[in-house]
C-alpha cells in the first residue's frame, strides 16, 4: 500500500535527484552530505565528517523539526538521509519519504505484515539504500524494492518459506549491485539460519549461504558446510541448528568480501542439539564471505558450542589501525559473550580481545588458540548457572561507533546476569517443541527494577582498555555516532537525547524527547546545514522486560512516538508528552482465581504473550499492561479480541488455535498477577536463592 503526500515539497526539494548513492558513495567517507546506509559508509563505523555542529557550537543545538507518528507501535530503526529527503523504516516495517528540511511526509509505504508474523513483536530496524531505490525487510520474511522517488513497490521476494519461524528486523545491506539480507527466529522452533544475495535491479537471486549443515543424508551445498558438520554431533538438523543473521552484515570494499555475523544455536542448550559436544560452526561467529560469490573465505568463532544465546550478530566495524607498530586492516567486534575482539580482516586471525564488562563464564582468551577459557559450571552441567553477561548480553544490537579521530569506540552496554537452568531434559528424551524451543525451564516472575545497569563505554581497541565511562539510565541503552565534531549523540531510555565530548565523555548538551528510545541517531546535511535526527518512542525488545522496562514509566499509547531533526539556532517546539507514569493494576474486583488454572495460564502466556505484554504480566513498553485492563474480567471480550482477533487492525494478533480451556487459565493467570505483592519474605527467600546458587557456582569452580 503505497500514499503520496506533500507533493509541491516534492517538487521543491528536487526528489528526483538520486545518483550519489552507489558504490562509489558508500566506500567515500570524506563526504557527509548522506546518511546513505545502515552505518552510513560501508565500514559501519557511523562517524560523520560534518563538523558544523561541535564541541563549541553544540550548546545552540535546537529542535528544528519534529513529526509525529502516534499510530506506529515502534520506532526503534534509524532513518537513511539521500539527496534532502529522509527515509524511515518503522512498527512493521512501513516506510516514510520525509523532506529533510521541512518535515513534510513525502509518501508512505505499506507492506501489509502477515497477522501471523506480528507475533513477533520486534519491529524493524533499518534500511538501504541504492541508486533510486529504497530496500526493507519486512517481518512476514518478504524483501521489498521501492521506488525513492514515487513510494511505489518495483519488486518483491520472499526470502523465508511459507509458515517457517523465520522473520526479518534487520536493516539489509547492498554492494556490487546486490542487496543482501539474513532473517530471525532461531529462539522460536526449528530453523537452520542463512544469508541470501538479490539483484538490485531485479530481486533475482544472486548466492545464498546457510550458516549451518543440515542433514549430511542430503549432501552438503559446499565444503564448508562440510567442514561445519565435523563439529556437530547427533541429529542437530532435526532442530534446524539456528546461526541466524539477524542484524549484522559489513561489506569490504578492499577484499571484495561481506562479513556476516551469526547468531545463537536452535535450541539454546548445547548438550541437547549436539549431544557429544563440537563448536558447532558457524554458530557464533564472524565469517567471510566473497561478495561476488558467496563463498566461503574464511571464520572466527567467538563462543564454541554456545549454551547461552551469545550471539555474534552485533557491529562489525572496519578501522585501520596501527598494532606494535604496524598497520593492520582490523575488525572490530563486540558480541554478546562481553568480549570486545579484534580481528584481523585479511584472514580472521584474532589480534586481541578482552573483556568489556563483568564475564564470570570465562576466566579470558587463550590468543594462541583464539578459544575462551571457560569456567567450569557455566554450562549448567549441574542443573542450574547464573553467569554474566545473561542472554541480553554486555553489548546487544544497538549501534556502536568508532571515531578516527579520537582512536576510540563508543559502546552502549550493559551488565545484567542471566539464569540457565535444563532440569529434567535430557537428550535421550527432549523434542523440540514450541513449549520449549530453547531446551530450558522457562522462567516466568517479574524483572525487577534494579536487576540490571547499562553504561556508554569508550573503548580504545588498540590498547584493549577503556578511556572513559558514563552511567546511563536503566538497562536498555540506544545506539550511539560520532562526528568530526568530536561529539558522541545517544539517545536513552529516560528520554533524554545526549551529546558527549568524544575524548573525555563529559556531557555537552542535553534534549529531553517527553519520551525514552532505543533507536540510534544519525546526521546530514543540507544547502549547507548540519542536521542531526532521531527516532524516539517506546516499544520493541524491552517490552518483555516486566518492570526492568516499566521503570521509566512510559506507558502504552499515551507516550508518542516522534522523529526529531535538530539544527544549530533550531527555535521549534516540540508538542507536549504527558509524564511519566505508571499502570494501576485492577484489585478491586469479584474474580475468584484459581491457583492450579492460573499455573496452567502461565505456561500459556509465557510461550505466546510474553514478548509483547512482558514477563509476570508486567507491561515493560507499548502494549498495554493487562493486568490494568479490564477485558481479563470478562470471557467472551477476552475470546473475541485472544482468539477472534477483535483488535488485528491495532496490531494485537489472534491466537485461533487457543482451547476455551486455555483462554480460562489465562484469565486466571493474568487476575493471579493483579492481586500479587511479593511479601518482604519472599524477597528475603529470593536473595537467598541467589546467594546459595553464588556459592554452588563457586564450589563448581573450585571442583568440590
Amino acid at each position: 500500500m503505497r500514499i503520496r503526500l506533500g507533493l509541491w515539497a516534492t517538487l521543491l526539494c528536487g526528489f528526483a535527484a538520486h545518483a550519489g548513492v552507489d558504490q562509489a558513495s558508500l566506500a567515500d567517507t570524506a563526504d557527509g552530505t548522506n546518511w546513505g546506509a545502515w552505518g552510513r559508509t560501508f565500514d559501519e563505523q557511523r562517524f560523520s565528517p560534518l563538523e558544523q555542529i561541535n564541541r563549541k557550537t553544540v550548546e545552540r543545538l535546537g529542535l528544528a523539526w519534529s513529526l509525529e507518528l502516534n499510530d506506529i507501535w515502534n520506532v526503534s530503526s534509524q532513518p537513511l538521509a539521500v539527496d534532502g529527503v529522509i527515509y524511515l523504516a518503522v512498527g512493521y516495517s512501513e516506510v516514510y519519504a520525509v523532506d529533510a528540511k521541512s518535515g513534510a511526509v513525502l509518501w508512505t509505504y505499506d507492506p501489509k505484515v502477515d497477522p501471523q508474523k506480528m507475533r513477533m513483536a520486534w519491529g524493524i530496524r533499518g534500511l538501504a539504500f541504492w541508486k533510486g531505490r529504497v530496500y526493507v525487510g519486512v517481518q512476514d520474511g518478504r524483501l521489498i524494492a521501492i521506488d525513492a522517488e514515487t513510494g511505489e513497490p518495483e519488486w518483491s521476494v520472499l526470502t523465508t518459506k511459507p509458515g517457517d519461524n523465520r522473520y526479518i528486523t534487520g536493516a539489509p545491506r547492498v554492494f556490487n549491485d546486490m542487496v543482501i539480507i539474513g532473517h530471525g527466529g532461531a529462539d522460536f522452533g526449528h530453523v537452520r539460519g542463512y544469508v541470501t544475495a538479490y539483484d538490485t535491479e531485479t530481486g533475482a537471486q544472486r548466492w545464498r549461504w546457510y550458516t549451518v549443515p543440515g542433514n549430511p543424508a542430503d549432501g552438503f551445498e559446499n565444503a564448508a558446510m562440510e567442514m561445519a558438520a565435523d563439529t556437530w554431533t547427533g541429529e542437530w538438523w532435526k532442530f534446524g541448528g539456528g546461526g541466524t543473521v539477524w542484524n549484522s552484515m559489513t561489506y569490504d570494499p578492499e577484499f571484495n568480501r561481506v562479513y556476516i555475523g551469526t547468531g545463537n544455536g536452535s535450541p539454546w542448550n548445547h548438550k541437547l542439539r549436539s549431544p557429544e559436544g563440537g563448536d558447532n560452526l558457524f554458530l557464533c561467529s564472524v565469517v567471510a564471505l566473497d561478495a561476488d560469490t558467496g563463498e566461503y573465505v574464511w571464520h572466527y568463532q567467538t563462543t564454541p558450542g554456545e549454551s547461552w544465546d551469545f550471539n555474534s550478530a552485533m557491529d562489525m566495524v572496519l578501522a585501520d589501525l596501527t598494532i606494535d607498530d604496524q598497520p593492520r586492516k582490523a575488525l572490530l567486534h563486540a558480541p554478546k559473550n562481553g568480549f570486545f575482539y579484534v580481528l584481523d580482516r585479511e584472514d580472521g586471525s584474532l589480534i586481541s580481545a578482552e573483556k568489556l564488562g563483568k564475564v564470570t563464564w570465562a576466566e579470558g582468551l587463550d590468543l594462541e588458540t583464539g578459544r575462551p577459557i571457560e569456567v567450569r559450571g557455566a554450562r549448567y552441567e549441574n542443573g542450574e548457572a547464573l553467569i554474566w553477561p545473561g542472554s541480553g548480553g554486555i553489548h546487544n544490537w544497538h549501534p556502536m561507533a568508532f571515531s578516527p579521530r579520537s582512536g576510540l569506540t563508543y559502546i552502549p552496554t550493559r551488565e545484567m546476569p542471566g539464569y540457565y537452568n535444563d532440569e529434567g531434559r535430557e537428550p535421550q528424551s527432549w523434542e523440540l517443541t514450541s513449549n520449549d524451543p530453547m531446551g530450558l525451564k522457562g522462567f516466568y516472575e517479574d524483572i525487577p527494577a534494579n536487576a540490571g545497569t547499562s553504561a556508554l563505554e569508550a573503548w580504545d581497541p588498540v590498547t584493549q582498555t577503556r578511556a572513559w565511562s558514563v552511567d546511563t539510565p536503566g538497562v536498555v541503552n540506544g545506539g550511539v555516532i560520532a562526528t568530526a565534531g568530536d561529539l558522541v549523540f545517544q539517545g536513552r531510555a529516560d528520554g533524554g537525547f545526549v551529546a558527549h565530548d568524544a575524548v573525555s565523555g563529559a556531557e555537552l548538551w542535553r534534549y529531553d524527547m517527553g519520551v525514552g528510545t532505543q533507536a540510534a541517531p544519525m546526521t546530514y546535511s543540507v544547502d549547507g546545514t548540519q542536521y542531526v535526527a532521531i527516532l524516539a518512542g517506546w516499544g520493541g525488545s524491552q517490552m518483555l522486560l516486566g518492570s526492568l522496562g516499566a521503570q521509566h514509566g512510559w506507558v502504552g499509547r499515551m507516550h508518542p512516538r516522534r522523529l526529531l531533526v535538530f539544527a544549530l539556532d533550531g527555535e521549534a517546539s516540540l508538542p507536549p508528552s504527558p509524564p511519566p507514569s505508571r499502570p494501576e493494576p485492577i484489585r478491586e474486583d469479584d474474580f475468584v482465581v484459581d491457583d492450579e488454572k492460573a499455573e496452567q495460564g502461565k505456561a500459556v502466556f509465557s510461550r505466546l504473550c510474553v514478548i509483547c505484554h512482558g514477563t509476570a504480566a508486567v507491561a515493560g513498553g507499548y502494549a498495554p499492561d493487562l493486568r490494568a485492563s479490564p477485558t481479563s474480567l470478562s470471557a467472551s471480550a477476552f475470546a473475541s479480541i485472544v482468539q477472534e482477533g477483535a483488535l488485528l487492525e491495532r496490531g494485537m494478533p489472534n491466537f485461533p488455535e487457543l482451547s476455551t480451556d486455555e483462554l480460562e487459565a489465562m484469565r486466571h493467570y493474568i487476575r493471579q498477577q493483579a492481586h500479587y505483592e511479593p511479601s518482604v519474605w519472599s524477597q528475603i527467600a529470593a536473595v537467598w536463592d541467589f546467594l546459595v546458587l553464588l556459592v554452588k557456582m563457586q564450589l563448581a569452580k573450585w571442583g568440590w
